[in-house]
């Protein structure tokens, strides 16, 4: 029988600092914000993939392991002085109420779209309140996924009215084309550095279309990373029942495995789409 048998917030703030006071857990107690960081990304990616699979038990359970890591750094930084789990707290309460003014101070609005470009103008004021970078480019986090990174980039810009007509995908697509051409002419001068730049720009005109037609590209890649490993497991699988390696087979034999395992997959009304 322990002390926080309730399982409150309070309950997991005092088991954070039993872990940490002397006496507690070793590993617990070495651990500083730097420390910290690839577990706050494990965890939050563990999250991510817990809803993507519709498991709510286990949504329930990652939650739980992420907020685990905002008490742990609010416990660290107690621990210093800094600051502690109520600021924590008080600082997103004070922070919602401000960026909602249509909910708490009256303000009118006609949709969600003007709801988050208040949130945009709100935030900027903030941050020339503190002399900080009031950019619509500041504050996207340098560690995010590029593909996420730069559908981020591009919302902001388009907040603040730097964009192509809604509704009309052609601009978009043709500015796809465009870039896919610059970087074919550049591959055909084997010219490496202006690959890479081309190869990027590409990349960011095709997460503009995808922002364009409401699809989120870093979710559009997983899944078609999901379906590669599907159908190249089953080929795998082929290529083990026939007793044969696959870097011993041609480029012709892995293909016609390749077209058989889509069939198969599909034949087993997997939801997925050709390539």
């Amino acid at each position: 029988m322990t002390d926080f048998e309730s399982g409150t917030f309070d309950d997991l703030i005092g088991i954070m600092k039993k872990l940490r006071a002397p006496g507690g857990c070793p590993w617990d107690a070495e651990q500083t914000l730097s420390s910290l960081r690839r577990y706050i990304l494990e965890e939050s990616h563990e999250l991510v993939e817990a809803i993507e699979e519709g498991s709510l038990r286990d949504v329930c359970e990652e939650c739980g392991d992420l907020l685990l890591q905002v008490v742990f750094i609010s416990e660290i930084a107690r621990e210093r002085g800094d600051f502690g789990i109520e600021d924590v707290t008080r600082a997103i309460c004070e922070k919602l109420v401000a960026r909602h003014p249509h909910v708490f101070s009256g303000v009118t609005v006609k949709d969600a779209s003007e709801v988050s470009r208040n949130w945009e103008k709100i935030k900027s004021g903030e941050r020339k309140r503190r002399d900080a970078d009031s950019s619509a480019m500041a504050g996207i986090p340098r560690g995010m996924p590029a593909l996420l990174r730069a559908y981020r980039i591009q919302e902001r810009a388009a907040k603040r009215g730097f964009d192509w007509e809604a509704g009309d995908t052609a601009p978009v697509r043709a500015k796809v084309i465009e870039e896919l051409d610059e970087f074919r002419a550049e591959v055909a001068a084997a010219d490496g550095p202006a690959m890479k730049e081309e190869l990027g720009d590409m990349l960011f005109a095709m997460v503009n279309l995808s922002r364009h037609l409401g699809i989120d590209p870093e979710s559009a890649l997983q899944d078609a990373n999901a379906k590669f490993a599907r159908r190249f497991r089953e080929v795998e699988n082929q290529a083990a029942q026939e007793g044969v390696e696959m870097e011993q087979m041609t480029l012709e034999e892995l293909d016609a495995m390749w077209r058989k395992a889509k069939d198969k997959i599909r034949g087993g009304n997997e939801n997925v789409r050709s390539q």
